[in-house]
């Protein structure tokens, strides 16, 4: 026979409301009596019937995931980190596509709410700087969380992505180059101008010249980083290194300089940011910033249940790293001269 919430009660020698605050994860309950229903409900192999769960604590436990991201290997990783934190709470989640430029944008959010009856939203870029959408949500009252956002007045996950981007910029001018180009992420992407934003103060803190031409506009997708760099190595001086804002965009520079019969690193040195799993997969293995974005997803989901449970989550900052693989390397003799005449 399956368990019942009755034989848990009897067996941690509490009532089965005790019992149901416990697994609704309410922190009305003292930390012994707590640990007792658990031990309890570990060793009946008690698992609560999702509907009586639902209807006894007027909750759905199904929280949304939106997004409008073109970089597959980012969205996978958020979304791990996600389930994670989500599984761990007896959360169910569904991942939910959205044009947020869509004029049916609120609209579908709005729909999306009322026939799912979701407990809350986790909400990425460029989502989470949507405006309009955070304004409607605080007016419905629906807990949500944002990743990276440029509004930091709410609970969610952020990183420092300018003194990231300052320090990338930084190790390539060490390692000898002068002329560093960046392709600049997706417009509506807070993200695309803090890591525009560090390129530059690495430049500064380095002596080097912001140089236009050497700055192209990028979407985060594989496809406009190899229109980015065709661009780049049509000047007449074209950069030694680039840095792309994203893992995706780095990949279609690898692959564009390769089309162009230039040799990574020897010829043109390549770094991104976000460290994917695509990045330890491409050849040569790509220089990035780590950001963990699964870390990242699983610490938003838990702020977001932080805020249904508690009333109120916090904005947390994640920690980034260097990653130095095989994408850079320091610029020929011949280079460093010819490029130290003209800066």
């Amino acid at each position: 026979m399956r368990a019942r919430i009755e034989d848990v009660a009897k067996a941690a020698g509490v009532s089965p409301k005790t019992v149901s605050r416990v697994l609704n994860n309410e922190r009305s309950v003292r930390e012994d009596t707590r640990q007792r229903i658990l031990d309890a409900v570990r060793s009946l192999d008690y698992r609560p019937h999702p509907s009586a769960r639902s209807l006894a604590a007027n909750r759905s436990f199904l929280v949304a995931l939106l997004y409008d991201n073109p970089s597959p290997s980012y969205m996978m990783e958020v979304q791990d980190g996600v389930l994670e934190a989500c599984d761990a709470q007896r959360y169910s989640m569904m991942l939910q596509p959205l044009d947020a430029t869509s004029p049916r944008f609120l609209e579908q959010v709005e729909k999306l709410i009322s026939e799912r009856r979701l407990d809350g939203l986790i909400l990425t870029p460029p989502i989470s700087d949507h405006a309009d959408l955070l304004s409607c949500l605080r007016e419905w009252g629906v807990p949500f969380a944002c990743v990276a956002p440029r509004d930091r007045n709410c609970a969610g996950v952020v990183l420092d992505e300018r003194r990231a981007a300052c320090e990338m910029v930084v190790h390539l001018a060490s390692l000898g180059h002068r002329r560093i180009g960046h392709i600049i992420g997706h417009p509506d992407h807070g993200a695309s101008s803090w890591r525009l934003d560090g390129y530059r103060d690495g430049l500064e803190q380095c002596g080097l010249r912001y140089d236009h031409r050497l700055v192209v506009q990028g979407q985060f997708s594989f496809d406009s980083g190899v229109v980015a760099t065709r661009t780049m190595l049509s000047l007449s001086s074209p950069p030694t290194a680039i840095f792309a804002a994203n893992d995706d965009m780095a990949a279609g520079v690898i692959w564009a300089a390769s089309e162009a019969g230039l040799v990574v690193p020897r010829d043109l040195s390549v770094c991104g940011f976000d460290d994917t799993p695509m990045s330890r997969q491409i050849w040569p293995s790509l220089t990035t910033i780590h950001q963990p974005c699964r870390d990242m997803g699983r610490i938003a989901a838990n702020q977001l249940l932080r805020t249904i449970r508690d009333g109120e989550g916090a904005m947390v900052y994640a920690k980034f790293a260097l990653c130095l693989r095989g994408s850079t390397g320091k610029v020929p003799d011949r280079t460093r001269r010819g490029s130290s005449a003209r800066h």
